[in-house]
């Protein structure tokens, strides 16, 4: 890798990590730009999920007092279903053919921005149709998701829990950010234990997207969220259409 590459990677988790804490779809930054660098896609899947991995802690801690409301028990349930679906997701990556992973991409790449472009509009039908579905099986689904491809995970673990009848924002984001970090950290653990992460790049970005994270309050405050989702929504599609160009 070139020193311009080391670049890209740096900006790409400063970014992914200012897009975390505003509106989220930092994935959209991560994993292109470590295939741009050079490593294969499913390379830069694993690499990408630990580069994230330090913002769902922090959004965790963020959201303690929230977390802090709901039965222990439940909490318990919820993190072994996460625990569960994440490391399925990941041995699902890890036995996908990598050309097989490669045609699928812009696939993935497109569910996730059009995800988040509709994620709310989602939620709003869920909640408006008034009939709760049963969290464990829609969870355990969103968690091998979120274990095999990282991106749009976020909106759809607050789409599953307000379709389970969930209407507090906060305690929303709480549990989404914990069980983010949870899947991911077992999904983390096999590729690791796989030997495909890549982790000088990795190290690097996880400090980029923590100072990203940081930072990204007083962006925040600066710029309008439905601008930033607007980013979001063109990077993704971009990344889309870069990819199935490929």
């Amino acid at each position: 890798m070139t020193p311009l590459d080391y670049l890209l990677l740096i900006l790409a988790g400063y970014f992914a990590g200012v897009l975390n804490t505003i509106a989220g779809g930092g994935s959209f930054l991560t994993f292109p730009a470590l295939v741009y660098a050079g490593i294969p896609p499913i390379a830069a899947n694993a690499t990408s999920a630990v580069a994230v991995l330090p913002g769902y802690l922090g959004g965790t801690l963020g959201f303690r007092r929230e977390l802090k409301t709901l039965d222990r028990a439940l909490l318990i349930r919820l993190s072994l279903i996460g625990l569960a679906g994440g490391i399925s997701g990941a041995l699902l990556l890890l036995i996908t053919p990598a050309a097989v992973f490669d045609i699928a991409v812009p696939f993935l790449l497109l569910g996730a921005t059009l995800l988040f472009a509709f994620g709310n509009r989602l939620m709003s039908l869920l909640r408006r149709s008034g009939r709760p579905l049963p969290m464990a099986p829609g969870l355990l689904v969103v968690a091998i998701y979120g274990g095999y491809f990282n991106g749009g995970l976020g909106i759809m673990l607050l789409a599953q829990f307000a379709a389970a009848g969930m209407q507090e924002l906060n305690l929303m984001n709480g549990l989404k950010n914990l069980l983010s970090f949870v899947l991911s950290s077992i999904s983390v653990v096999a590729f690791a234990v796989a030997g495909i992460v890549e982790w000088p790049q990795a190290l690097i970005m996880m400090l980029a997207a923590t100072l990203g994270g940081y930072s990204g309050a007083g962006i925040a405050r600066a710029l309008p969220v439905r601008v930033v989702r607007g980013i979001v929504i063109g990077v993704g599609l971009v990344m889309t259409l870069v990819f199935l160009l490929r």
